[in-house]
């Protein structure tokens, strides 16, 4: 069997392939004994993190929030190995947390979270949080409750329809500043530099790659700047090696990075001076039209 130098393969993040097995459609791409088409689950867990490997202590690559639609591929010993539907990243999580024949969404949540209720009553005990982006199929409600199809309430002004979108990402993304750093997060809870920027375009209805070499080579148009950092605009997309941050003005940089280990507001300057103090400088700044000039 023909084995593809790595360097020239399929990125592994982002394409289902594996020495024993791989998706359907890179069939005649790369070298399996074993090809599957696999089946689509829901994630009914509040947060299902995805892992490198099948085990606990692996490293975590990124998360899958309730209702977020998977492609099943293989399934061992607790751990099934999927496809995350929203931006195709592959890899391993705890099969206890999918379920089949998802329902067809109509709502996700807007709010940095909320909980699911069993009854409508904010005063029963939760039977999970639900964070920003989690989507939901809404049976009925009644001005203050959203009744679930799959059961349980949410508070019905922590959700929106599906086609709402925000107006602004920056503002979304401003909405997690304190919220700790977690290499691989995408809530409230915790979550990185290029978590930070994907859950903030999705709540403005645009889609985006999930690691941030992915998000400088996808999103926006290239703008060159002075050595100053003169004439940068809210929702620019500032681009070092392994990290991004967003502008939330011409002078202030937003981003969640381990040196605050949060979500945190500084200067660009101070921000880059820093980082090139540790061998790192600014690789690219991309702007996206349709958003950044939004006040």
């Amino acid at each position: 069997m023909t084995t593809i130098p790595e360097d020239r393969a399929p990125d592994r993040r982002t394409h289902a392939w594996r020495d024993d097995l791989a998706a359907e459609e890179l069939r005649g791409r790369v070298a399996a004994p074993r090809y599957v088409e696999g089946h689509v689950a829901v994630v009914v867990a509040s947060v299902l993190g995805l892992r490198r490997e099948p085990r606990a202590t692996a490293p975590l690559d990124t998360e899958a929030v309730y209702g977020e639609r998977v492609r099943v591929l293989d399934t061992a010993e607790g751990w099934s190995w999927v496809q995350l539907v929203r931006d195709g990243y592959v890899g391993y999580v705890a099969a206890e947390g999918l379920a089949a024949d998802p329902i067809e969404p109509t709502h996700r949540v807007q709010a940095l979270g909320t909980f699911l209720y069993p009854a409508a009553d904010i005063k029963a005990p939760p039977r999970l949080h639900l964070p920003l982006g989690a989507e939901l199929a809404v049976k009925a409600s009644d001005g203050r409750f959203a009744e679930l199809a799959t059961g349980g309430f949410v508070i019905e002004r922590h959700i929106a329809p599906r086609e709402r979108h925000a107006r602004d990402f920056v503002d979304v993304a401003e909405r997690f500043i304190g919220v700790p750093y977690l290499w691989g997060g995408r809530t409230r809870i915790g979550l990185d530099c290029s978590g930070l920027l994907q859950i903030a375009l999705e709540a403005a209805g645009i889609a985006a790659p999930r690691d941030s070499d992915m998000q400088e080579a996808a999103l926006g148009d290239s703008v060159l700047v002075p050595a100053s950092l003169d004439g940068l605009e809210r929702g620019d997309l500032v681009f070092w090696p392994g990290h991004v941050g967003i502008m939330v003005d011409g002078v202030m940089l937003l981003h969640a990075n381990a040196h605050h280990m949060a979500v945190a507001v500084e200067p660009l300057a101070g921000a880059a001076d820093r980082i090139r103090h540790a061998d790192s400088r600014i690789r690219a700044i991309k702007r996206l039209p349709a958003l950044s000039a939004i006040a």
